[in-house]
């Protein structure tokens, strides 16, 4: 039994009783929920105007599919208040990564969230865009960075290292021997620990923030994922691939808090085309 079967039963238990075992409920990461577990968060609260409360980024979204909340009885519309107001990422680093996404975003029910007029309460140093010609010119460049943040009085669990799928984690590796850091792998059962640099790919980066982080492996054919292009059937899926594609660039960049680095091999992803104005210090797209 999967996951969208145990939710599509209960809200199938509680349409049936008509018990609404909640009157409120709050959402977060309200942009990743399925069908199914919408279904089911609307048969969970009453009917009270206010009986559900969601928060979310649509430029976040890495997980779902697209759809209709409306058809399924959620009905946002004029109901929605964007946030402008950014805690976590600096000014810099901020301002970069929203170079991946539109300035607007609808969903399907025609709900746009602006980017525009987005502020971050502090600034930092630009990030840092680089390409390299091998992967271990990449790793030992990547290790002598987080070495460079480890000697600037960062801990090791305040940096972060991100690649898109587990096939890169071995540069990541490299990266770490090259830092002469202790690391931990994330995954859905083990967490990051104090005195060791966390990696993982960019699914699990959601949700997790860092004073210091470094994307890497941004190739091209790796982002975007060319396995999954290869599954396109027509124009809407190729489009809806890319967008979820920079959407896990852009969540991997914005858990850096102060500093950022990211790095691929050339050919690099042509994501970084957006990223980047030609940064000194070997930038992207040079030799």
């Amino acid at each position: 039994m999967t996951w969208s079967d145990i939710f599509g039963r209960l809200a199938t238990h509680y349409a049936g009783t008509g018990k609404r075992p909640f009157d409120f409920a709050v959402v977060d990461e309200a942009q990743d929920i399925s069908v199914a577990e919408a279904r089911f968060l609307s048969a969970l609260v009453s009917h009270a105007p206010d009986g559900l409360f969601f928060a979310g980024d649509l430029g976040q979204r890495i997980f779902q599919q697209p759809f209709s909340w409306r058809s399924l009885g959620i009905d946002v519309r004029g109901r929605s208040h964007t946030l402008r107001i950014n805690y976590r990422t600096s000014h810099q680093i901020r301002a970069q990564a929203d170079r991946l996404l539109p300035p607007d975003i609808s969903d399907v029910d025609g709900n746009t969230e602006s980017r525009r007029g987005t502020i971050s309460v502090f600034n930092g140093p630009a990030p840092e865009i680089r390409t390299f010609g091998t992967a271990a010119e990449e790793s030992e460049a990547v290790g002598h960075w987080i070495a460079d943040r480890l000697s600037e009085g960062c801990q090791p669990h305040e940096v972060g290292l991100f690649v898109r799928t587990g096939d890169q984690l071995k540069r990541a590796r490299a990266a770490i021997r090259t830092a002469g850091a202790s690391a931990v792998e994330l995954s859905d059962r083990i967490e990051a620990e104090a005195g060791k640099v966390a990696i993982s790919t960019m699914h699990l980066a959601k949700g997790l923030e860092f004073r210091a982080v470094a994307v890497m492996a941004c190739d091209d054919e790796v982002l975007p994922l060319q396995e999954r292009i290869e599954t396109v059937a027509d124009e809407s899926d190729l489009e809806e691939v890319y967008d979820t594609e920079r959407h896990l660039l852009y969540v991997a960049c914005t858990r850096a808090r102060d500093r950022l680095l990211v790095t691929g091999v050339d050919p690099a992803s042509e994501f970084l085309d957006d990223l980047t104005d030609r940064h000194p210090g070997r930038p992207h797209g040079t030799r």
